[in-house]
């Protein structure tokens, strides 16, 4: 029996069983990451990202399409980790606009929900590559609106949908050659198809125990953003001291409402506080402020609409109740912050010592959220913050938090790696200006060469490279260029290829497994052939990579 119309309720069930389906396989998604290394992450952010957003929904009305697609939407922006979690949300952000305001969708809607979130996610990404998951979306959206012309039944739509992105999938292995090379599909495309199954059955009614998902999901997005500075201000000095939150549903159409621009709503906010958070969609805008007058912010946002919800919180008083006993202690805003992600805790110790502010655990193996990198710039207590990625997959999450909190307080440093970091931290100079700080951080990274040495998880090959599993891999920029059964020899083979006569200092980073004798003995090697080369070694403590160095 088919289904002619799709309501609310059942898109959830949908949204639900997708996600459930995500989080069963996310580990089979990561390990079809390209490189044989045991950080593959896309199944993990997909399935993080996925089960933010059906958590979102699963709080809310599920009376129409058009609210469960909202939902969705602002759960998997503040949610999503990683560059394939931003791709996900950026999706679905084009297939809720799509049904906004819709109660039910026929076919042809539905379809055409799909073709406009590929639409959203192509604008998202600065070099749309074949053979990756916007690939298998548009393929597989394009056969979803023709199934639409030929019948009226949503299951049909749904299983056209999934049947032909299972068929381009198959085919990315043809598109991306290092795909072929290595044996598998693009993971981001798997995920995609994995949550489409997931919908697939809901749709039919053979979910099949994925009925309780919404009871297994993880924690509510935390809202109390202004938590982080009780313990470092005397309560006298809180210059802002009320923790401020309206909800402003948009009405341009109401006579003497102003038209809604998002940069200017938030830049108008921003003169009347701090910790400013502004989330908004065409119908909806979700503020957090801490003001000296909160009416002064309920008034300027009833010029655009009615205030559907608000909560006003004297955080003086919060912040006596919670430091009652403690010493009163200054805290006054920095005027520049800076924010690192990385893992390890001499890592960790290693930014703190050249001026990080907030070093954010994360990397290949957990990439932080969106909602993540948002408040951890928060916490810098800062004016303005410089936001240092150290891995290429955080850098969109990045791009986000920045666009959440306004590009003018927010600059992303395009780092790469942990030596770009620590590379870029090293050139920053509190008396320069803001822009000036960021042209010279982003031209120190370009002077830095990057390495690393991890163990293969299969059998492959890489570009040439033929790798065993259980052997080392030593990885260049992110190149496999050597593998061998020896943690040593590959080491020491690597770091041959990126020294050259021009070069003069080696930064090694040693890891929880391994010594300092054992990276001074890689030192040393190294040195006999090189030995102008000054070595530099500290303990970094992260997992997964025995060894990260650079070169400059």
């Amino acid at each position: 029996m088919g289904m002619y119309q799709l309501n609310g309720e059942k898109l959830a069930a949908m949204i639900a069983a997708g996600a459930e389906n995500l989080a069963k396989n996310a580990d089979f998604v990561d390990s079809l990451n390209v490189f044989p290394v045991p950080d593959g992450d896309t199944g993990t952010n997909m399935n993080l990202s996925m089960t933010s957003g059906a958590q979102e929904v699963g709080r809310n009305s599920l009376t129409t399409v058009g609210t469960v697609g909202a939902s969705l939407a602002k759960g998997l922006l503040m949610g999503a980790r990683g560059n394939s979690g931003v791709i996900l949300s950026q999706l679905f952000r084009g297939f809720s606009k799509a049904i906004e305001g819709k109660t039910e969708l026929n076919t042809k809607e539905f379809a055409a929900a799909f073709t406009a979130g590929v639409e959203t996610a192509y604008k998202a990404v600065m070099k749309p590559v074949e053979g990756t998951i916007l690939t298998v979306a548009r393929e597989a959206a394009k056969a979803g609106a023709i199934a639409a012309n030929e019948s009226e039944d949503i299951e049909f739509v749904m299983q056209q949908i999934l049947e032909k992105g299972k068929i381009v999938l198959a085919k990315t292995q043809e598109m991306l050659p290092v795909l072929k090379e290595v044996g598998v599909v693009d993971s981001g495309g798997q995920g995609l198809i994995i949550i489409y199954e997931g919908f697939y059955a809901a749709l039919t009614g053979k979910e099949e125990g994925m009925t309780n998902y919404t009871a297994s999901m993880g924690e509510l997005i935390n809202a109390e953003h202004h938590r982080h500075v009780q313990d470092f201000m005397s309560t006298e000095d809180i210059v802002y001291g009320y923790c401020t939150e309206i909800m402003v549903q948009i009405n341009e159409n109401k006579t003497g409402q102003k038209k809604f621009n998002e940069e200017q709503f938030r830049d108008d906010l921003a003169e009347m506080g701090d910790s400013l958070l502004v989330v908004a969609d065409d119908e909806v805008a979700k503020v957090h402020v801490h003001t000296e007058y909160p009416g002064n912010v309920l008034n300027y946002g009833q010029q655009y609409g009615s205030l559907i919800k608000l909560k006003i919180e004297n955080m003086r008083e919060q912040h006596r109740e919670v430091v009652k006993d403690k010493p009163a202690e200054v805290s006054e805003k920095a005027p520049y912050g800076i924010v690192t992600v990385s893992v390890g805790d001499g890592i960790k110790r290693l930014f703190e010592s050249v001026g990080a502010t907030v070093v954010l655990s994360g990397g290949q193996t957990m990439n932080p959220s969106t909602e993540d990198i948002v408040k951890a710039i928060q916490s810098a207590n800062a004016e303005q913050v410089f936001v240092l990625p150290n891995n290429k997959n955080i850098q969109m999450a990045a791009d986000q938090a920045a666009l959440i909190l306004g590009d003018d307080k927010v600059k992303i440093i395009p780092t790469k790696t942990i030596p770009q970091g620590l590379a870029a931290l090293l050139v920053f100079q509190a008396e320069a200006s803001f822009e000036n700080n960021a042209n010279e951080m982003i031209a120190a990274i370009q002077d830095v060469s990057s390495g690393q040495v991890t163990t293969a998880v299969r059998d492959t090959t890489v570009e040439g490279v033929t790798i065993k599993k259980d052997d080392y891999i030593g990885i260049v920029e992110g190149d496999i260029k050597i593998s061998n059964p020896s943690l040593e020899a590959t080491t020491v083979a690597t770091l041959t290829k990126m020294v050259d006569d021009y070069s003069e200092i080696v930064t090694l980073l040693y890891g929880a497994d391994v010594t300092e004798a054992d990276a001074e003995k890689i030192a040393e090697e190294v040195s006999n052939q090189f030995p102008d080369i000054e070595f530099e070694i500290h303990s970094g403590g992260q997992p997964v990579y025995p060894y990260i160095f650079s070169v400059e």
